[in-house]
This record gives C-alpha cells, structure tokens and sequence, in this order.
C-alpha cells in the first residue's frame, strides 16, 4: 500500500482527527488546571497533588477498564470514556462560578478523569492493528501519525491554551476541553468501522495474565518500568514549568503555553522524519538504539540560567529524538502481545505506569515549595539519562537475541 492510499482510509482519518481535537483540549487542561490552582491557591505541593489524583485513579481502576475494554472493544471504549468525561470536565468551571467549588472536589474530578484514561489510552493502543492487521511497517507507520497528532496537540494545546488563559481565564478553557470530548466522540462514531471484541479466554481476562507476559518478555519487562519512570520525570518536569515561568519571567502564562509547545514542536518533526524517511528504512529496534539518548542528554542544560527562548531550544531538540523512536516503539511494544492478550495487557502497563507517575508530583511539588526549580531540573535531566540508557541497552541486546535465533535455525 502507498503512502497516498494509507492516508485515505476514512477510519485512519477520523482517528487522527478525534485525536487532535480531544487531546489538543487535554493538553489545554494540562496548562489550565495546574494554572488555576497555583494561582487561586499559591501553592506548588497542592498544585501537584490535583495532577496526582488523575494518576491515581488511573491506576486505582485502570484494571477493571482492561476487563471493560476486553469486553466492549477499542471502538466502543473510546465512545464510552470521552463520552463520560465531557460532563465530568463541566463540573470545575459550573462549580468555580456558583461558588461550589473546593480542593476537594478539585482532587475528586481529577480522579475520574484519570480513572476513565486507562481504558481510552490502552484503546488507543489496540484499535490500530484491529484496522490495520499485524504488520509492524503499517502499524509504525500509523503510530507515526498518531504520535505526530498526538504531538501535534503539544504544540496547539499550551499555546493555545497559554493564550486564552490570558484572554477568558483558566475556567473557560476547562469548558473547551469538554466540547473537545465531544466532538471526538462524534467523529469515532460515525467513521470508525464497529469491530467485535476480540475473544479472550477467561484467563486471558485476569490480572495476572498482563503481569505474567509483561515479566517474562525481556524486552517489555526492561522498557515499560524505565519509561514508566522516564514519564514520571517529565510529568515533575512539566509541573514545574508554571513555578519556573512564574520566578524567572513573570505571571505570562504564554511563555509557559510556548514552553510546553517546544517539546510538541520538536515531537512533530521527529514523527515526520521517522514516517517519510526512516521507517521503511531502518529497523524498530536498530532506530530506537540509535537516537533515544538525544532524547536526555540535552536535558542538562536546562538548569543553567537560560532565557526563555534557550529553554525552548533545549525541549525542542529532546522533542525531536522523542518523535524519532516513539512510533516504532510503541508499535514493538504493541505487536510483541498476542491479539487476545493485549486488552489486558495494555491496561495492566498503564496501570503499573500510573502507580510510578505520581512519584514525580508527589517529589517536585515540596522540592518546588522549598528550594526552587534548579534541584528539579538536575533530578529531571538524571533519571531521563539513566531510564533511556537502560531502554537503549535492552534495544540493543533484543536485536543481538533477533541475530541469533535465525543464526540456530539455519545451523
């Protein structure tokens, strides 16, 4: 299939669309609620601790919304989930104007969010080979545009949203993020092809299955706790950007909005790069060996007294190894689990992810609180250094395994 053709299939199409538009609002929201808490409440620690509870209660129920994707299928589960999760977002700006409003109901919103995410994000995972088959170039390929949309919305979303804080405030742009939801319900909906659920054994259905293939494959068993942990840097990272812009370069939330924007603009062009050139090109495995530690080494200049503008460089350049070694990975990470597994299996990651996530929150807030955001961004550049290495090597010694089974076989 060419590239052309590829890109006409109506169900791709309206994937990536859903994809912009939903998660260009997440990403707004990712800008805005931190934005608001901080500035209505001056503290970091009770910052973090909102962003927190969406991770726990992805983590708390993202087991139950395996079974649920197991038996609603990846179409269905992406329905149902934004579907719930519009009316959900209306409660924080309803609540903030009639006076309603408390932390903790801010923590309790928070964690339904995060509590309806696990199901949609393993959905995203499992829908593309279920229209695409199993084929790893066509499914990096999709991964490719997916991330490239998903990156996209870095850049549109903080920007975005950087701006029109300034222009309506933090609450307005919450209400935006639920029509987001929205529209990429009506989108999925009407173009997505319904698939039935893949059929599970009932084994395949319980906790323990995910865990057991996720221990005993040894590459996934190496990559998915270093990036789990890589995240939770990056989540302490971006937590940090609203204290960062605030001491350095005043209350501008479009400085913060272009901060966050760097790293998607930087994504995009990696996707693009990975899509037009390398993956028809290059092996998953041989790619991410090759460029995953661009993607931490220029972390450590961050600390430094940088302007704004150098800040950005720095985000931009690790975005771009991002974007390089995303599609292919995510499409190894996928297409190493059998089809029937994969509902459990993908929700039982995203599930060990969120339970490592909110450490970083957890750490930077007081971190923030007491002693500013150099200590922050030292730790943020380290633990990215250590987790790609660790993810690199095990590329590395997965390709060495690939060499020597063909090797046996022909001897």
């Amino acid at each position: 299939m060419s590239r052309k053709d590829f890109l006409r299939q109506p169900s791709l199409l309206a994937l990536l669309g859903a994809e912009v538009v939903s998660t260009t609002g997440t990403q707004m929201t990712w800008l805005a609620l931190p934005w608001f808490v901080l500035v209505t409440t001056g503290s970091a620690t009770q910052t973090s601790f909102v962003m927190a509870a969406e991770l726990v209660g992805l983590a708390l129920l993202g087991l139950p919304g395996g079974r649920f994707l197991g038996r609603l299928g990846a179409r269905r589960t992406m329905i149902v989930c934004d579907a719930a999760r519009a009316p959900l977002m209306l409660v924080i700006p309803v609540l903030h104007w009639t006076g309603g409003l408390s932390f903790a109901v801010l923590l309790a919103v928070a964690f339904g969010l995060g509590a309806l995410s696990a199901p949609y994000f393993a959905a995203q995972k499992v829908i593309v080979p279920e229209l695409l088959g199993e084929d790893e170039t066509k499914v990096g390929e999709a991964n490719a545009l997916f991330q490239a949309a998903t990156r996209t919305t870095l850049l549109l979303g903080p920007a975005l949203g950087g701006v029109l804080i300034g222009v309506m405030g933090a609450t307005s742009v919450l209400i935006l993020d639920a029509g987001s939801y929205v529209i990429s319900v009506l989108l999925v909906a009407s173009f997505v092809p319904r698939r039935p659920p893949l059929e599970q054994d009932p084994e395949h259905r319980k906790i323990r299955a995910g865990l057991r293939f996720l221990l005993r494959d040894p590459l996934l068993r190496v990559w998915w706790p270093v990036f789990a942990i890589g995240d939770a840097a990056w989540t302490a990272f971006f937590i940090t950007i609203p204290v960062l812009v605030i001491a350095r370069f005043g209350h501008d939330p479009k400085i913060a909005g272009w901060l966050f924007a760097s790293f998607g603009v930087g994504a995009v062009i990696g996707n693009a790069i990975a899509f037009r050139f390398l993956l028809r090109r290059m092996e998953g495995l041989a790619l991410i060996s090759v460029f995953i530690m661009g993607q931490a080494l220029p972390l450590w200049f961050l600390w430094l007294p940088l302007p704004a503008a150098g800040i950005a460089a720095v985000i931009l350049v690790s975005g771009i190894a991002n974007g390089l070694v995303n599609p292919p990975l995510h499409t190894i990470s996928t297409l190493r689990v059998p089809a029937s597994l994969r509902p459990t299996v993908m929700t039982t990651a995203m599930v060990l992810w969120a339970l490592v996530n909110p450490l970083g929150l957890f750490i930077a807030g007081p971190v923030l609180d007491a002693f500013g955001t150099t200590p922050v961004l030292i730790g943020f550049a380290a633990v990215q250094t250590v987790s790609m290495a660790a993810a690199g090597l095990a590329a590395v010694r997965e390709r060495g395994r690939r060499r020597l089974v063909p090797a046996a076989q022909a001897g």
